[in-house]
């Protein structure tokens, strides 16, 4: 049985050096598709990154960036923080040498997947990313589509996006999978690992939190993690049904997605849990949460 020891990865833990988190695919048992590392730099400082086998996608948390790979410098505006706005975005392909540097500081993430085909650099600013208003009630949720299938393409295997949920809302529901391939005529599932990477924002008398449930798709696919996450907490779903995800009331969440897996043609299909699909069908008549009316573009 996999637990939430193994899978839940506090802020901090698996950080060194300029880095609060570091996970790289193949460096640890059974993870072997998706990386992530936050990077955490002063005023002034700087980073040289080589992407060895990964392509990757810059993704500024809080403070803006200038990255310089393949002979060109390329400015993120990044944001005052992840609840602001969406941010100025850099896909590097596999094998890049980047230096990113700031000068005022900051956090950046840097989302990896394993891949072997090459695309161009490509900056995707704040302003084209796709923003989706998801559920409904409060089951509603904005998703920032700056790195999804069909938002944009020129990519190998990585699948990224970032969530946020309003305080005392879920997301990540119904629970669903996506940990084998299925292509029936009727029905899709691609195979997928997951990070789930959290910040949750402050209270007036203190740091905010949420939950992450993963739970087993199968008795072949053994995994139990029931987690209260915080800010710059990561969550590893290999397999199994994972959400809802629930914000504690007060305390809107972020969770950034990264994806990849072993299927040659990158998609994203998912089968919800057969116990919770039929909320879907409540959202329309509880309409949108007023907090996010308006965000979708």
């Amino acid at each position: 049985m996999t637990t939430s020891e193994q899978l839940h990865l506090p802020a901090g833990s698996t950080g060194r050096g300029n880095y609060e988190t570091i996970i790289d695919p193949g460096a640890r048992e059974g993870w072997v598709h998706t990386g992530l590392r936050v990077l955490a730099l002063a005023p002034g400082g700087s980073e040289v990154v080589t992407a060895n086998g990964v392509e990757a996608m810059v993704v500024p948390l809080n403070g803006a960036c200038d990255v310089a790979v393949g002979g060109e410098d390329h400015h993120l505006r990044g944001r005052e923080d992840v609840f602001a706005s969406a941010t100025d975005v850099l896909y590097v392909p596999v094998g890049s040498q980047l230096t990113i540097s700031s000068k005022d500081g900051g956090r950046f993430a840097l989302a990896t997947a394993v891949a072997t085909g090459s695309h161009p650099v490509a900056l995707i600013r704040a302003e084209d990313v796709p923003v989706e208003i998801r559920g409904g009630g409060n089951m509603t949720r904005k998703v920032r589509n700056f790195g999804t299938v069909g938002a944009f393409d020129q990519m190998d295997s990585l699948i990224a996006c970032e969530v946020i949920t309003p305080g005392g809302n879920w997301s990540s529901y119904p629970a669903h999978k996506h940990d084998e391939t299925v292509d029936d005529g009727d029905h899709q599932e691609s195979e997928l690992e997951e990070i789930y990477y959290y910040e949750i924002q402050d209270g007036p008398s203190g740091p905010g939190f949420g939950f992450h449930q993963t739970t087993s798709s199968g008795e072949d696919k053994p995994i139990d993690v029931l987690s209260e996450v915080r800010t710059g907490d990561t969550v590893l779903v290999p397999h199994g049904w994972h959400g809802p995800c629930a914000a504690a009331p007060g305390h809107d969440m972020y969770y950034l997605n990264v994806m990849a897996g072993p299927d040659p043609v990158r998609a994203w299909n998912i089968t919800d849990h057969p116990d919770q699909t039929w909320v879907r069908g409540t959202w329309e008549s509880a309409g949108i949460d007023p907090r996010l009316e308006g965000e979708a573009r």
